[in-house]
């Protein structure tokens, strides 16, 4: 199996994000300013269980790629889910810890990433 490029694993994570119907997806670029990573992915969900299956989505679609996470965290009853692959770091939120913590404001010296072609219009 072909590695993948980081802008392939982008498109996946954002479709499948979309797929479950996550709410306000964002793409950031972050390269330039850490080490942590390439891109931060911020979504969230209207509860608990759709954040759970949003995640579980991104897993599964990057699992059939052959490719895993390198660490996870927030399963179970917390409100934010962490799923990183090292060079994307998936973050996905209810939406109120998201109100709350406002990470993409964080990351104002990032790059927005374009991903409304991955993104189905409702």
């Amino acid at each position: 199996m072909a590695e993948l490029t980081t802008e392939q694993k982008l498109e996946i994570i954002v479709k499948a994000l979309d797929s479950k119907r996550g709410e306000d997806i964002q793409a950031i670029g972050i390269g330039d300013l850490t080490i942590l990573a390439d891109y931060f992915i911020i979504a969230n969900g209207g509860s608990t269980v759709q954040t759970k299956a949003m995640a579980e989505e991104v897993e599964f679609k990057l699992s059939q790629e052959g490719i895993e996470p390198h660490h996870t965290e927030g399963y179970g009853p917390n409100n934010w889910i962490v799923l990183d692959y090292r060079d994307i770091v998936v973050h996905v939120f209810n939406k109120e810890t998201r109100d709350q913590y406002k990470l993409e404001r964080l990351w104002t010296d990032g790059k927005e990433v374009d991903i409304s072609g991955f993104i189905t219009k409702n």
